[in-house]
């Protein structure tokens, strides 16, 4: 317990509740756990703290599937993930001098945002241009650090176009662990990493295997229309949800 020196219990029940529903989501959505997870634990901790500890959970979580998304993850993924790594380090900084009331409105907007974002028109399947993907990697990287949230861009880059959702899930998770293991190397760099964070991460892991496998298996049973309009639906909810309780 002496990892988690420091958390009280409404803390972690609340990061716990706040890990389970938001682990279903991602497994079966492919994506959310951040963009879920860290405008909420940022209400209960410090919003470097929420940042820190999601990104621990989302490097375990990765990792445990790492082979398969692998396998089916479009070669733009890496390229992506690539340019995240350069980025993430600049957004933790700001994220560390920017006041904890500031940063967890600005987290709540970048939520909004990622809803805002998949409103727009679906784009043809073709891989998007060198500046497109460079635009999206970096951005990613930025909003890594800053919010703890990769999603945001990358998510329209992929559910945006015509592809099949497994190969979008897919590319989307690959490129949320290589973020995680960005953003965990950037809070060590600077200093701002505690262990008792990675406690938290580690405490929180079963919690995600558990939402994460039930998201999975409702993945597998809807189709491509009802698995995108979740998607929309559960972005704009949790973002708006955030937003008033900042308010």
């Amino acid at each position: 317990m002496e990892l988690l020196a420091g958390f009280d219990a409404v803390q972690i029940a609340v990061a716990i509740v706040a890990t389970l529903a938001a682990a279903f989501i991602r497994g079966l959505a492919g994506f959310g756990l951040a963009i879920l997870l860290v405008p909420v634990l940022a209400l209960a901790i410090t919003p470097v703290e929420a940042v820190l500890a999601t990104n621990v959970v989302a490097l375990l979580i990765g990792l445990s599937e790492i082979r398969r998304l692998m396998r089916e993850a479009e070669s733009s993924s890496w390229i992506i993930g690539l340019l995240v790594i350069v980025g993430t380090p600049v957004g933790l900084i700001a994220l560390a001098a920017t006041s904890p009331d500031l940063a967890r409105m600005l987290i709540a907007i970048c939520a909004l945002s990622a809803f805002a974002v998949v409103l727009l028109p679906r784009r043809p399947a073709d891989l998007p241009g060198k500046v497109s993907t460079g635009l999206t990697g970096l951005s990613s990287g930025l909003l890594t650090g800053f919010a703890g949230m990769p999603g945001i861009p990358v998510v329209p880059y992929y559910l945006g176009r015509d592809i099949p959702k497994e190969i979008a899930r897919a590319s989307m998770l690959l490129i949320f662990t290589i973020a995680a293991t960005a953003g965990i190397g950037s809070g060590i760099a600077i200093g701002v990493m505690e262990w008792r964070l990675v406690g938290l991460g580690v405490l929180l892991f079963p919690v995600v295997l558990v939402g994460n496998y039930l998201g999975t298996l409702a993945f597998g049973k809807i189709s491509d229309k009802v698995w995108r309009t979740f998607t929309v639906t559960v972005l704009g909810g949790t973002a708006i949800a955030a937003l008033i309780k900042l308010l």
